[in-house]
């Protein structure tokens, strides 16, 4: 079984990211913020293939934060170089997606569209 560790502070959003990914077959474990998702990771290592992370959330403080997600990046790579993480985030900001991707993310994705997360999850996971 594949496992996503999914975090976004948007309630709505990560419920709907996790009702699609469940339904791809993917497990998934969510978290609210960069410490939580820190913590979720760390507990969970072994288990995670990818991580999703949202742009903007929370960071390690638990004040909201641009870029705050950029922040978690950093932290799972020094945990595991090689996993494997996309970077949620608004259309307005595929130039900070372009940044993430240069420090270390598999990918971005814009939000809105999630048959086509699981169609990316699928490719990264695949390559």
């Amino acid at each position: 079984m594949t496992t996503v560790l999914l975090v976004d502070d948007e309630k709505l959003i990560q419920r709907s990211l996790e009702k699609t990914l469940l339904r791809a077959g993917y497990d998934v474990l969510t978290a609210p913020d960069c410490k939580t998702g820190s913590e979720v990771f760390a507990q969970n290592a072994a288990a995670v293939d990818i991580a999703v992370l949202d742009l903007n959330m929370p960071g390690f403080d638990g004040v909201p934060k641009n870029d705050a997600g950029l922040d978690l990046l950093a932290d799972l790579k020094k945990k595991r170089a090689n996993l494997p993480v996309v970077i949620l985030t608004a259309y307005d900001e595929v130039n900070k997606a372009r940044d993430a991707v240069s420090r270390g993310a598999s990918a971005f994705f814009v939000k809105g569209r999630e048959q086509g997360l699981v169609e990316l999850i699928q490719k990264i996971l695949n390559s």
